[in-house]
């Protein structure tokens, strides 16, 4: 529906508007009550139309566009991506790896060739020879020292600490989980459990509301108000068609039909009349024409010369006479009533249609306005209606009901709970943090009276990126076990 109110353009002012008859002034009012009856039912139903196109556009035309343009992706793009992706993809991959290959054969495997067949069999054997010499020198001094003396030293360390672990902080754990977080578990479930069936009772309760606030009121709108009311639109729709009808017929059909039969038909008729009349007379005229032609040709012709003269004479004469009642028949027959006719008839006829026209068409912008007031007076109301059965129980029954009570259960269970296992979520962090800190700490000490303060090692030296490294191969003197400390 339109509810935006349009601008009208201004009216010329009373002293450049001209002066109305009374013609003007008895047409316009029944015009314009006429075209207002007409009109306020064209103007509600384009108003609900243009509701339901737009609705129509934004639910069904739309969608149904977006399937279209899926479906011809489907036709018209996915072919191609698929020769693309299927096709001409491997086809290409392909080609690169054939031209790659190529490229490796050509430029790679013969370097690759040589530093695997020469140069690397050449490192291996220095760096063999280089690593015995630093173990036997530097290394296996070390790793007797450490597989005969630390090693053992640190297992009985390492078991005496596991024991002190499984016998502290383990039995401890368990014993917490028994004693203090099952029963709060159990507890936490049956609270859980209770306010699942109050949320239960809850839904029912909203369920039965909601039937009755909004069901039963719309259910008895629809029976006994929207019913009657849309019978009576279409009886009004009718009763309007109808009228349309006569006032069609009797504003364009009649008055040309009575303006044939008493006016154009007997005008025809004695037109036709008049022409047969001016015909015979001059059919007579012309014979006698003729016979006194004839008369004078059987004359003398030693006077042909001067009754030749008196001839042409006497048909100048006859000619002027026939072409001045010609004239005049033809004025009085054609022309005066032409003129009449035109002066009597059509200009008045014209006049009064330009002006029931006019009244038309401002009537019609006229009542089309009102109009457009009636429709957005009859959408408040309905829309006013709507808001009192739907909008205002709901939000009543929000504010009022679900509110209250959804601060009732946030402040007395929702919030106490979650604090509750905040609070022993951030004790067993921090007794772990805590656990976790003495071991620490106590692994430190172990290793520092066993092993000493940390030294600063020197930093390693920097290796040639282009020179290959050591093999780390195993060789006789060394183990497989890693020397981890812990």
């Amino acid at each position: 529906m339109d509810w935006e109110k349009h601008p009208t353009p201004a009216e010329p002012a009373a002293a450049e508007q001209p002066p109305e008859g009374c013609l003007v002034a008895a047409i316009r009012i029944p015009v314009r009550i006429v075209v207002l009856v007409l009109v306020v039912p064209i103007r509600l139903t384009w108003d609900a139309v243009a509701a339901g196109g737009r609705v129509v556009w934004r639910r069904v035309l739309v969608p149904l566009a977006r399937g279209t343009g899926r479906l011809l992706r489907a036709v018209f793009v996915a072919p191609w991506v698929w020769l693309w992706v299927r096709v001409l993809a491997p086809v290409a991959r392909g080609v690169g790896a054939a031209l790659a290959w190529l490229g490796r054969a050509l430029f790679v495997w013969p370097w690759a060739a040589l530093w695997r067949r020469v140069l690397v069999p050449v490192g291996r054997g220095l760096a063999v020879a280089l690593t015995w010499t630093g173990k036997a020198l530097f290394v296996w001094p070390w790793v007797a020292l450490w597989r005969y003396v630390l090693a053992p030293v640190g297992r009985g360390v390492r078991a005496v600490a596991l024991w002190v672990w499984r016998k502290g902080v383990v039995a401890s754990a368990a014993w917490w989980y028994l004693r203090v977080m099952t029963p709060a578990g159990h507890g936490i479930a049956w609270l859980a459990r209770g306010l699942a069936a109050a949320g239960r009772a809850l839904g029912a309760g909203l369920a039965a509301l909601l039937r009755a606030l909004v069901v039963v009121p719309a259910v008895w709108l629809y029976a006994h108000t929207l019913t009657p009311l849309g019978r009576g639109i279409a009886l009004l729709a009718r009763g309007t068609a109808t009228a349309v009808i006569w006032l069609a017929k009797a504003l364009f059909v009649w008055p040309w039909v009575w303006l044939h039969t008493r006016a154009l038909a007997p005008a025809g008729r004695a037109t036709a009349f008049l022409f047969k009349l001016v015909g015979a007379h001059l059919a007579l005229a012309g014979r006698a024409l003729g016979a006194g032609l004839a008369w004078l040709g059987r004359g003398a012709w030693s006077g042909l010369a001067w009754l030749g003269r008196g001839m042409w004479a006497g048909v100048a004469w006859f000619g002027r006479g026939v072409w001045t009642v010609a004239v005049t028949l033809v004025r009085w027959i054609f022309v005066v009533p032409a003129v009449a006719f035109w002066r009597w008839v059509l200009v008045p006829v014209g006049r009064a249609v330009v002006v029931l026209v006019r009244e038309t068409g401002d009537a019609l912008g006229h009542a089309w306005r009102v109009a457009g007031h009636v429709s957005r007076a009859v959408g408040r109301v309905l829309g006013q209606l709507l808001r009192w059965i739907f909008v205002d129980p709901v939000r009543w029954a929000y504010r009022s009901v679900c509110t209250p009570l959804g601060h009732l259960v946030r402040d007395s269970i929702w919030r106490p709970a979650a604090r509750a296992v905040k609070d022993a979520g951030r004790a067993a962090r921090q007794a772990l943090t805590v656990a976790r800190e003495s071991v620490r700490q106590a692994r430190a000490d172990v290793r520092r009276a066993l092993f000493g303060a940390k030294r600063a090692e020197p930093e390693p030296l920097v290796r040639d990126r282009r020179e290959p490294g050591p093999p780390q191969a195993r060789t006789l003197g060394s183990s497989t076990t890693p020397l981890t400390k812990d």
